[in-house]
């Protein structure tokens, strides 16, 4: 027996010794790569029916799938081999893989293939109606399907033009320039806005912004890779300036005639939440006055654009955030779902039609993600949410009458789901720190669930991280979630130079139970050579309602230095940390805390490393900036306090600036101008560049950026 024991560690040392380190490779893009969890391409629900499909591929298939979730058969419907057949025989080239499947019914896709979108109807096993339904030119962008048909309109050279499956392209606007923009996205997409153009429900119409931005200032983005340079002049609203001037048109088809909503004066308001009624007759705009502390919901005419009423209106000390259109369940224009953090949350407000609050269906100190979908036979909302746990996305129901929530998914994780067309299922795709990759169906009706892949651990013969989650309080005993990665081979008996990531910026978390658990294998890569990383999300950081939120209005910066000292302390006060090799490192907000920590806090910190840092809140957009901060003539001392360019003198440790030469997000500007400063005062500064990127560094090239962040902390720590 103690020799089997003997064998048994042995072999458990040998496997140990066998697991590797991440390359760098590995590290930044093997999880979209090399080492990507496995998936089901293509899963979703098609068309308005309960069949979900997905692309089986191996060796020797290539085949979509169908599945009836009541019995789960898989019904091969094409194979590749078949759908190349008759692309070959009607002119098209051989696809090496399925393009995008788009659905219309149980047997019925589309997909785009130079420019033409090509309808399969499957009527048998044996015979496939192929047909060409419509065709868009080549240069065009922002292409916007309608509801039902296969119409579209889309811009191009700046105006928008309609395009009929069955008749020639109509041009809808005639006076669009780099000046005057029709059809795409405003304010900097902000407030929850990710697209220009709205079809109506009837399909009979088109709601479209125009942004007038002609009283903007010009910007110069420099193309460098030509000789000589060329300039790109780009419009940056900066705050306290000009802003853009949006209205929203509506084209009627039938008539060929566009009316503008009049949503009146002041023309720099924001108008948010765009969404048509489902009997088709009205149309309702968020408008939200610049100082973004006062939200009306109107309803106006759909045929005229006349103003019809003030549904409600929101108002706030600090910011109003409307983040998502209006819900009509079920396609019932008698009431809607209104979603607001009026209450310090993000919940759920059921209105009539005419704006009468009926209740609120949802709350407590926890945030509604997103709505899923609705279930008529149980009369319940389907949506994500923070309930159990700010670090998790679970999926609950809420009744519309009782109020009643009660969870649905029984794994605690973070959850994306995807509703049926009737909502009696769900396509229910998870992970946590253990768990890479679940995908089941679960039938809302019944809670009957089927795992319909479960995926292996891509990582699992490397060396990765021991991830420690810690909880940290501030003086005012606000609970902070972070975690500590040490190195596989930790030591307590060592010391350990120290890495902190941070961000801490509205709209993003990166303490959450997922996969991988380090939540980067960049971290995994760092303590496989010797660091111990340190992650926490301050008070400003998302998903834990607005006083954790706006407890940074009007001095961004201060109060997350505050909780990432808190963090340092912590950190200290553990035996194998070395605190004389601190390091930090962010990019974007994330590259405005470590200049700030760097220059504010000069003596914790021996170096640090700041890609695309904002600088001075001055030079930065409209929208975003004058949410937290106001304008620089409202809050003249807090832009002051969180200025860096005067504070370089107070640099002791080494730090490295980078910053895209393209950046039209944090114009480059602001490291240039630190570099100013900084030879102005005999202050040593690095600095590097990545020509032609823009905020960020992307694609092969981030390897390289990887690297070198990499080096600096090798070198330096």
């Amino acid at each position: 027996m103690k020799k089997i024991l003997i064998l048994f560690l042995l072999c458990q040392n040998i496997l140990l010794a066998q697991k590797k380190n991440f390359t760098m490779q590995e590290a930044v893009s093997g999880l979209s790569s090399t080492l990507a969890v496995k998936n089901m391409q293509q899963l979703k629900w098609t068309g308005s029916s309960e069949i979900y499909a997905f692309i089986q591929s191996n060796d020797t298939e290539n085949v979509i799938m169908t599945v009836n979730p009541t019995t789960f058969v898989n019904e091969p419907l094409i194979t590749l081999e078949k759908m190349n057949s008759l692309l070959e025989k009607n002119n098209f080239k051989k696809q090496e893989k399925f393009p995008v499947i788009q659905w219309v019914t149980h047997n019925t896709f589309y997909c785009v293939i130079d420019n033409k979108y090509i309808q399969f109807i499957v009527t048998s096993k044996d015979n496939t109606e192929f047909s060409v339904i419509n065709e868009l030119p080549k240069d065009v962008e922002n292409i916007t399907k309608s509801n039902k048909q296969m119409d579209f309109v889309y811009r191009q050279k700046n105006n928008l033009f309609l395009k009929t499956a069955k008749a020639n392209a109509v041009q809808i606007t005639t006076d669009g320039t780099e000046n005057l923009m029709y059809g795409t996205s405003v304010h900097r997409d902000e407030f929850g806005i990710h697209e220009g153009l709205f079809w109506s429900p009837f399909n009979d119409a088109i709601a479209f912004y125009k942004m007038d931005q002609s009283m903007v200032q010009d910007y110069p983005i420099i193309n460098w890779n030509e000789t000589p340079a060329k300039v790109n002049q780009i419009k940056y609203p900066f705050a306290g300036k000009n802003s853009h001037h949006v209205t929203l048109g509506i084209y009627h088809i039938a008539t060929a005639k566009t009316i503008y909503i009049k949503t009146g004066e002041p023309k720099d308001q924001y108008l948010t939440s765009v969404t048509w009624s489902p009997d088709n007759k009205t149309i309702y705009i968020g408008l939200l006055n610049r100082d973004q502390n006062f939200l009306q919901l109107n309803q106006y005419d759909a045929s005229t654009g006349e103003f019809l009423k003030t549904l409600f209106t929101e108002k706030s000390d600090k910011y109003v955030e409307p983040q998502h259109q209006l819900y009509f369940m079920n396609n019932d224009d008698q009431k809607f779902i209104w979603m607001s953090q009026r209450d310090g949350y993000m919940h759920m407000y059921l209105y009539t039609k005419n704006g009468a609050l009926i209740q609120q269906l949802t709350k407590g100190e926890w945030i509604v993600n997103e709505i899923i979908g609705f279930n008529n036979i149980s009369n319940e909302i389907i949506f994500s949410a923070t309930k159990e746990s700010p670090l998790q996305k679970n999926i609950y129901a809420v009744h519309i009458e009782s109020a009643i929530v009660r969870k649905i998914t029984k794994t605690p994780a973070t959850h994306n789901a995807t509703a049926s067309t009737n909502c009696n299922y769900i396509i229910d795709i998870y992970n946590n720190e253990k768990i890479p990759r679940n995908i089941e169906i679960l039938s809302l009706n019944t809670l009957v669930e089927k795992r319909i892949l479960t995926a292996s651990n891509p990582i699992q013969n490397y060396n990765t991280s021991k991830v420690i989650p810690i909880t940290l309080l501030t003086d005012d005993k606000t609970t902070l979630y972070s975690k500590i990665m040490l190195p596989y081979n930790f030591d307590t008996n060592k010391k350990y130079p120290v890495i902190v990531y941070l961000y801490i910026g509205p709209h993003l978390q990166l303490v959450k139970e997922t996969f991988p658990p380090s939540g980067n294998l960049w971290y995994d890569y760092l303590t496989q050579n010797g660091y111990i990383v340190f992650v926490m999300d301050g008070r400003g950081s998302s998903n834990r309602g607005l006083k954790f939120e706006n407890a940074t209005f009007k001095k961004l910066g201060e109060i997350e230095m505050q909780d990432q000292l808190k963090g340092i302390s912590y950190l200290k006060s553990l035996a194998y940390i070395d605190s004389n090799r601190l390091g930090l490192h962010g990019w974007s907000y994330g590259g405005f805390m470590t200049t700030s920590l760097m220059l504010h806090h000069p003596n914790v910190f021996k170096c640090g490393v700041a890609g695309g840092p904002v600088l001075d809140w001055n030079m930065y957009e409209v929208m975003y900036t004058e949410r937290y901060m106001d304008t620089p003539e409202q809050n003249k001392e807090g832009y002051e306090k969180t200025a860096l360019f005067d504070k370089i003198k107070n640099l002791k440790g080494k730090l490295l600036m980078i910053h895209g030469t393209d950046d039209d997000v944090v114009v480059w500007q602001h490291s240039l101008k630190m570099l100013k400063k900084s030879v102005d005062q005999g202050v040593q500064l690095d600095y590097y560049v990545y020509p032609s990127h823009a905020h960020n560094v992307r694609g092969k090239d981030r390897i390289h950026l990887m690297q070198k962040i990499t080096d600096y902390f090798n070198n330096n720590l």
